[in-house]
């Protein structure tokens, strides 16, 4: 036990000394940033169920379902693929095992994650679905709530189910483009086209 506490106070120290010597913190972490670019797994969500809610001249209605071990970014995205998805929007709530959320730091051009190791609420998610180069992109936003009452969230990288996520999805006949945008490295919707 003694050496453990040793350990930590050795990490503290260096972590500490890292930051009186003009280091930022955020350049200590820096192998956690995750790029803009980063490309989204397939095929994990090898559970999720999808039924068609509605389907007229302007628009499908589905509800999307994960279960226990789905990953919800990947599901969606196979989803919209499988789907010929390009212009959607929808919500979602449930419980997850384990996530990872990210702020976009603009002064760098990348994510800043935060990880949740821990079993919590799917409070909000949201999100959209548009076009770049012809292939769907799943942008999700989420709020999670944790046993205590506190919550953390932000942009979605991954999600895994537990028991399940439930999304309601509305997908319309309009395929909406994303463009890049050089001043924040992410790629945005262009209503002109």
């Amino acid at each position: 036990m003694r050496f453990l506490r040793v350990g930590w106070v050795l990490a503290a120290a260096v972590l500490g000394a890292a930051a009186l010597n003009g280091i930022p913190q955020a350049a200590t972490q820096e192998q956690e940033a995750i790029l803009p670019t980063r490309p989204v797994p397939v095929g994990k969500a090898p559970l999720m169920q999808v039924k068609l809610l509605k389907d007229t001249p302007e628009e499908k209605v589905y509800v999307v379902v994960f279960l226990k071990g789905d990953e919800v970014l990947s599901g969606l995205t196979d989803f919209a693929i499988a789907h010929k998805v390009l212009d959607a929007h929808f919500t979602g709530i449930g419980a997850v095992s384990g996530a990872t959320t990210a702020w976009l730091d603009l002064a760098h051009k990348l994510y800043r994650p935060t990880h949740t190791r821990d079993q919590v609420e799917v409070l909000s998610l949201i999100g959209d679905v548009a076009a770049f180069q012809g292939k769907p992109v799943v942008h999700m936003h989420a709020v999670l709530g944790r046993r205590d009452g506190s919550t953390v969230g932000g942009h979605v990288w991954e999600l895994t189910a537990n028991p399940t996520v439930e999304v309601f999805l509305t997908a319309n006949t309009t395929p909406l483009e994303k463009r890049p945008d050089e001043a924040s490295g992410i790629k945005l919707i262009d209503p002109a086209k």
